[in-house]
């Protein structure tokens, strides 16, 4: 793997082992993350995303295994750490840490950390989300924290921008705003987001690439649409349907019986569904969401 990508640095993950107490949450995991793409991180709870995050970002220690920036280390490395802005979730309501800061002096302290910060930038962002700066973070909203996070992670304008549930408790309107802003960021040549988040199916558009962990490895980092394009929803008669994906070797992941009939989410190629359709069968494309249910859902069947 090469630490140099175009003309940016590539964030990297080799071999990186976690563990809490007996629990191992991350297995030997590898991961790039190359410059001008926007990632999505998405998985079930537990899967240990923001673990990843954390390490990936020198916030978090590791058992085993290393992470670079451009080639050096991330672990206590000021230079790679100021280029590499983690933006974690804020949670309103909670007096402690960073929460007990007024909005002003959180904002102030990222201007401080981060060398590419646009502070005409970050007073746009605030007065276009009507965020009250004299408050403590503690006192805010849900979705009013979640503006504040988004300000910094926008604003810092670092070259590696990770967003951990960046709209959790915000309405449609102010999650839209922030996608529409995202893209617009994303302008910038080399700049690279990666976007942790639950609400996957309003996230798809936005995601050009997307990195699945599960139970502590990745199982999946491909580009959103040929990741998408890979399966179908199939449904037909039970034996029909058997029959047909024997004769096809297309991959079924998880299925439903509804009396005689049987659905399934299905991953194969163009021809495979091609096949499949000629013998009968309704073949349906799939969203993002359903695609990381069959993956993640590891088979079960529901009768």
């Amino acid at each position: 793997m090469t630490e140099q990508v175009q003309n940016g640095k590539l964030l990297c993950a080799k071999g990186v082992e976690k563990s809490y107490g007996k629990q191992r949450v991350l297995h030997g995991l590898d991961l790039e993350i190359r410059p001008g793409c926007i990632y999505g991180l998405i998985g079930r709870n537990g899967a240990g995303k923001t673990t990843l995050l954390g390490i990936l970002t020198g916030q978090n220690t590791m058992d085993a295994g290393s992470v670079t920036y451009g080639g050096a280390p991330v672990w206590e490395n000021v230079d790679a750490l100021a280029e590499i802005c983690f933006s974690r979730e804020l949670t309103g309501g909670v007096n402690n840490g960073r929460n007990a800061l007024k909005v002003k002096d959180y904002l102030r302290a990222g201007a401080i950390f981060y060398p590419h910060w646009d502070a005409e930038y970050a007073d746009a962002l605030v007065k276009k989300f009507g965020i009250d700066t004299k408050k403590q973070i503690a006192k805010l909203s849900k979705g009013q924290a979640s503006m504040v996070a988004i300000v910094l992670a926008l604003a810092s304008r670092a070259p590696v921008t990770i967003l951990d549930e960046p709209v959790a408790g915000m309405d449609v309107v102010a999650r839209e705003q922030f996608y529409r802003l995202l893209l617009d960021d994303y302008a910038q040549p080399g700049r690279t987001f990666i976007i942790s988040t639950h609400i996957i199916e309003e996230a798809a558009g936005v995601f050009e690439r997307v990195v699945i962990p599960d139970e502590g490895h990745i199982i999946e980092d491909c580009p959103t649409e040929e990741l998408v394009s890979q399966f179908r929803l199939v449904s037909g008669e039970e034996t029909a349907v058997t029959r047909a994906l024997e004769a096809t070797g297309a991959q079924a992941l998880s299925a439903q019986a509804l009396g005689r009939h049987k659905m399934l989410a299905v991953r194969g190629s163009a021809e495979q569904f091609a096949a499949l359709e000629d013998a009968g069968l309704e073949v349906e494309p799939m969203n993002l969401q359903n695609v990381f249910v069959a993956l993640c859902g590891h088979g079960d069947e529901e009768a």
